[in-house]
């Protein structure tokens, strides 16, 4: 297992982040908040995702069903990490937040069809 450091881009959110089996299920979603932040993104097990520092800088968006929890940094508004929607005991982080990581060397990155997921979810039943 191999810990990696993120950070937002002032340094007021740390967080660690053990990875297994490297860097797995890397993707893009093109759900409506996603395709705007344009993250590109990877996840892991709630319990492999520590915030060390910062936590109290944290600010936490939902939209919709309010399922999924969103974190951005208060300072400076950089993306963090998610907790997912449709794996709720997962946490999604933000892949350009690792020092020594370059997003870039990721392509292609496929991108998961949250955008007909989130279409589907807004439909209401009584």
């Amino acid at each position: 297992m191999q810990t990696y450091i993120g950070s937002c881009h002032c340094g007021a959110v740390v967080f660690e982040v053990d990875l297994e089996n490297g860097f797995e299920n890397v993707r893009r979603c093109n759900c409506s908040l996603c395709r705007r932040k344009g993250a590109i993104m990877a996840g892991v097990p709630i319990d492999r995702l520590r915030v060390v520092k910062g936590a109290d800088r944290l600010t936490l968006y939902q939209w919709n069903t309010k399922i999924a929890k969103h974190y951005f940094c208060s300072v400076c508004g950089i993306y963090t990490h998610h907790q997912r929607r449709t794996k709720p005991d997962e946490l999604g982080f933000n892949v350009a937040c690792l020092e020594g990581v370059d997003p870039f060397a990721f392509e292609p990155v496929p991108v998961g069809d949250g955008a007909s997921f989130s279409l589907m979810s807004d439909v209401r039943t009584p």
